[in-house]
């Protein structure tokens, strides 16, 4: 109960103080390359429930169609506004809505897309999916987009079973510091 409450008033917090930002992000993809300015992609949630995560759109229309769900490197689909605000994660923001609308919280693992079930065993995918699927997570703050399936996967297991409000705050300061380009730890 105190951690969605502290997602709820951190989540309106943010989108108030980053309105501004979210609006400019906003235009510039519409300027950019039109219309829709947000994606919508299933993802699975708590419980195994899908659910539809929101990001800004950095890819061109219809990027699913043209190739897999995961991204590589000088990626073709991304678009120059896109690069931009994936490399600096603003493409992420809008994700303060699912956690509003309790799909998400701030801290747990990524959501997954419902193809990436079978990376998981039964009991993998049970205990990852038993928290709400986070903005950033132990996995992303330690180490981005580094790192093997297994390490994200250990460390998304380690948070379900170690989480807390101080490992959350935690979590939050080492994202931070990773996006600044500091050291996470």
């Amino acid at each position: 109960m105190a951690k969605r409450l502290f997602d709820l008033l951190a989540a309106g917090v943010a989108v108030l103080l980053l309105s501004p930002l979210l609006a400019g992000t906003a235009l510039a993809v519409w300027l950019g390359s039109g219309r829709p300015i947000l994606f919508r992609q299933v993802r699975v949630g708590q419980g195994g429930r899908e659910f539809g995560m929101y990001k800004f759109r950095s890819m061109v229309k219809n990027a699913a169609a043209l190739g897999s769900f995961q991204t590589a490197a000088n990626d073709p689909r991304i678009t120059r506004v896109g690069r931009f605000i994936r490399r600096t994660s603003i493409d992420e923001l809008p994700q303060l809505l699912n956690v509003l609308q309790g799909d998400m919280s701030l801290v747990g693992p990524r959501p997954d897309v419902p193809a990436q079930r079978s990376l998981y065993t039964d009991a993998q995918f049970a205990e990852r999916c038993a928290v709400r699927p986070g903005i950033t997570g132990l996995a992303q703050a330690l180490l981005r987009s580094s790192g093997t399936e297994a390490d994200r996967l250990a460390l998304d297991l380690r948070y379900v079973r170690e989480q807390s409000l101080v490992l959350d705050l935690k979590i939050m300061g080492w994202t931070v510091k990773r996006l600044s380009g500091k050291d996470a730890n």
